[in-house]
């Protein structure tokens, strides 16, 4: 194998991994589109199998723009959800810690610095 085999050998393998990387944007975005029946999806799926690279560039120039729109939302969501995850897990709300720090500065054992630091990170 020469360098010129090399060479055509890593940009057939690069645009494959391209190829399959938006192959399965798009199949991840028709399950995520809401908006599509089950049939329209099929028929897509289809097309994806039997003429691949052709229904590949009819999709993303249809469906680009809200392609990019689902996986935005569905990001923010995955945030959102983790963010509630931790605040569940964490188990104390933003009262709570400024309840507990109150009680530490009616005992002593905190300045009133430390409790103002305390609340505004409380409250952050």
């Amino acid at each position: 194998m020469n360098f010129g085999e090399f060479l055509w050998s890593l940009l057939v393998i690069f645009f494959m991994v391209m190829y399959f990387m938006i192959l399965f944007s798009v199949i991840i975005d028709l399950f995520r589109n809401k908006h599509m029946n089950g049939w329209v999806k099929a028929l897509w799926i289809l097309f994806l199998i039997f003429i691949p690279l052709l229904s590949l560039l009819i999709y993303v120039i249809v469906y680009g723009r809200s392609m990019a729109t689902r996986q935005q939302e569905a990001v923010q969501e995955a945030q959102a959800e983790q963010a509630a995850y931790i605040k569940q897990v964490a188990g104390t709300s933003a009262a709570e810690q400024i309840a507990q720090a109150q009680q530490l500065l009616n005992s002593g054992a905190i300045t009133q610095q430390e409790f103002d630091s305390l609340k505004a990170k409380a409250l952050s």
